[in-house]
């Protein structure tokens, strides 16, 4: 009997700020680059409980998650092994700083982001933009 592979669950936020910027942050870890926060899920937690948890433990912000965005699952999102995300939209108050497994966080903006973005978050960050200018979500491939 073989044991089944199966991807690795993530959850990724975009934490909006009241100035219209979102939160990205630079990683300590291969691959290295910018992200959204966001992280593994443990065994027993919910998605959102694991988005709120790491946008924490990433940018020291307490996220109230406002909606679920979308869902990525291209094999190659991830150089690493193949994961599955869950993107949710949160807002947060405060000034986002770097920490576990973040060097530091930013706030950035449309037409201004650090780079490079790594996985597969450039798209991510696209598509939340374009989602926020035109109301329309990304199409399911």
């Amino acid at each position: 009997m073989t044991t089944p592979r199966n991807p690795i669950p993530t959850a990724d936020v975009i934490i909006e700020m009241a100035d219209g910027g979102i939160v990205l942050v630079e990683r300590k870890n291969r691959p290295l680059g910018w992200a959204l926060p966001g992280g593994f899920i443990d065994y027993g937690e919910s998605a959102e409980d694991a988005a709120v948890r790491e946008a924490k433990e990433e940018t020291g912000l307490d996220v109230t998650l406002v909606e679920q965005f979308h869902v990525y699952s291209a094999r190659e999102r991830d150089p690493r092994h193949h994961t599955i995300t869950i993107v949710f939209i949160g807002r947060a108050d405060g000034v986002p700083e770097g920490g576990d497994d973040a060097m530091r966080a930013v706030i950035a903006y449309e037409g201004h982001l650090p780079g490079p973005l790594v996985f597969d978050h450039q798209t991510i960050v696209s598509d939340y933009f374009a989602y926020r200018r035109t109301g329309q979500r990304p199409r399911c491939s």
